[in-house]
C-alpha cells in the first residue's frame, strides 16, 4: 500500500512542487490496525490533529469515527468545521489564557486541565463542571528532548503527588471528574516506558477519589519508522499486554471503565511525502551539495529534532550511488534536509521524495524568507485530490498585506 514512483512524479508534472501527498488508504489503515493491535471494547482513538489538521484529513478520520485531541482554540473550531461533534473531542488546555478558557468552554467541550492553578480558575467560574485532569506520569520517555512530556522537568500535567489537591478542589466546587489524562511522549522506542507511565497513573485513581470516572486517557507515543532500517515496534504484543492491565485494573476499580489513546504521528506520517525538485547541484571540494526547491521553513522536523526522513531519487534510482548534502533554498546554513547521504547520482532538475513527511511537518510549516506553503494532494487509489493550493509569490504577498492593512 505505497504510492507508485510513476504516479509520484505525476502529481508532480500535474501540481508542480514544492508538493505534499499523503495516501489516504494507509491513513485509514493505521487508524483500524490500533483497534486490531488493542482489543478492547470500550477502545476509543482520539487523533492528536496537531501532527496535520488539514480539513480533507479530519474529514477522512471523521467518517471512519475517529475523535479528535485538540490543544488550542483553533483546533477546536477546525474539528468543529470538519464534522466533528463536540462530543467527540477533548481539549487539552495548556497553558492558556483566561479569555481563551471561557472562548473554549462556550464551544461545549470537555476540557483536559493540567495545572491546579488553571483548575481553580475553571471551578470557580464553572463549579458543578464535567473535566478530565491531565497528571504527569513521573516517566521521561520520547524520541528527542523536545518531545518527552513526563518527569520534574516538564511543563505538561499535575504531579502525583498533588492528587489531593486535586480532589479538593473538584469537591469544593462541585466538578465532576470524568476523565484522568497522561502524555508520556511521542515516538517512544520502548512499550516498557509507556507501560510505566500507565501503571503510575492507575496507582492513583480509587473509586473515593473519582467517583463520576468514565475514562483514562493514555496520550500518544507510538513510534514510527522514519529509517528504512528501523524495526516497528511490537503493538500487537503491547496491545494485548495493556488490555490485561486495564481489564485487572477495571476488576479492582469496580466497573468497566473506558480507555483513550491520542495518536497523531502514528496515523498520518507514514502517509505522507514531501516532493521537491533539485535546483543546483555544486562540488566544494570533497562536499557534494545538492539543493532544491523547498526548506526547514516547510519541513523544519531535520533542523529542529535532528530527525532522518528517508530520501529517494526518483528520477535517476538507478544511478551510480554518490554522497550528498540534501539543502533547501532557506537563507540559513541549519537549512539541510540531510547531511553525508547517499543517493543515486543526482542532477539538476531531478525529483527527490523526500518519506514519512505527513507528521508535524505541513502543521509547523510556515512562510519564512516569503515562500509560499506547498500545494497539498490527497491521493486515494488512482484518485487524487489537491487539498490545499499553493499560493504564488505574488498571492502569498498580498494575503500578508492585506491582513496589515
Amino acid at each position: 500500500m505505497t504510492i507508485p514512483d510513476k504516479q509520484l512524479i505525476s502529481l508532480t508534472e500535474k501540481y508542480q512542487t514544492p508538493l505534499y501527498c499523503y495516501e489516504a488508504e494507509l491513513i485509514k489503515k493505521r487508524y483500524h490496525e490500533l483497534y486490531s493491535f488493542i482489543p478492547y471494547s470500550k477502545l476509543r482513538i482520539y487523533y492528536a490533529m496537531k501532527a496535520n489538521y488539514n480539513l480533507h484529513i479530519l474529514k477522512l478520520l471523521e467518517k471512519e469515527a475517529a475523535r479528535i485531541d485538540a490543544v488550542s482554540p483553533g483546533d477546536v473550531y477546525m474539528a468543529l468545521k470538519a464534522g466533528f461533534s463536540t462530543e467527540r473531542i477533548l481539549f487539552t488546555a495548556n497553558k492558556i489564557s483566561d479569555a481563551e478558557m471561557h472562548e473554549v468552554q462556550s464551544l461545549g467541550v470537555l476540557f483536559n486541565i493540567g495545572s491546579l492553578s488553571r483548575l481553580e480558575k475553571y471551578a470557580k467560574a464553572y463549579p458543578g463542571s464535567e473535566v478530565c485532569i491531565r497528571f504527569n506520569p513521573d516517566v521521561v520517555a520520547g524520541g528527542h528532548e523536545f518531545i518527552k512530556t513526563g518527569g520534574e522537568a516538564t511543563k505538561f500535567g499535575i504531579l502525583l503527588s498533588n492528587v489531593e489537591k486535586v480532589v479538593a478542589i473538584a469537591n469544593e466546587h462541585g466538578l465532576k471528574i470524568v476523565g484522568i489524562h497522561e502524555h508520556t511522549g511521542s515516538g517512544i522506542p520502548e512499550t516498557v516506558q509507556m507501560q510505566k507511565g500507565m501503571k503510575n497513573i492507575l496507582g492513583i485513581i480509587t473509586p473515593a477519589r473519582f467517583p463520576h470516572l468514565n475514562f483514562v486517557d493514555f496520550g500518544g507515543g507510538f513510534k514510527v519508522v522514519y529509517h528504512p532500517d528501523e524495526n516497528q515496534v511490537d503493538y500487537e504484543t503491547f496491545g494485548k499486554e495493556v488490555v490485561e492491565l486495564f481489564t485487572d485494573f477495571c476488576s479492582k476499580f469496580g466497573r468497566e471503565l473506558e480507555m483513550y489513546f491520542e495518536p497523531g504521528k502514528y496515523l498520518v506520517a507514514e502517509s505522507g511525502k514531501l516532493l521537491v525538485e533539485v535546483t543546483t547541484v555544486k562540488q566544494n571540494r570533497s562536499k557534494l551539495i545538492a539543493g532544491v526547491n523547498s526548506g526547514f521553513a516547510q519541513l523544519i522536523r531535520p533542523m529542529f529534532y535532528s530527525a532522518y526522513h528517508h530520501i529517494r531519487n526518483l528520477s535517476n534510482p538507478d544511478g551510480k550511488l554518490m554522497t550528498y548534502d540534501i539543502v533547501g533554498n532557506i537563507c540559513e546554513s541549519g537549512d539541510c534536509f540531510a547531511s553525508n547521504r547517499e543517493l543515486p547520482e543526482i542532477r539538476e532538475g531531478d525529483i527527490l521524495v523526500i518519506e514519512t513527511a505527513g507528521a508535524y511537518c505541513y502543521s509547523m510549516g510556515s512562510v519564512y524568507n516569503m515562500r509560499a506553503m506547498p500545494s497539498e494532494v490527497l491521493v486515494d487509489g488512482a484518485v487524487d485530490t489537491l487539498i490545499r493550493k499553493r499560493l504564488s509569490s505574488l498571492e502569498l504577498v498580498e494575503k500578508i498585506v492585506g491582513e496589515s492593512e
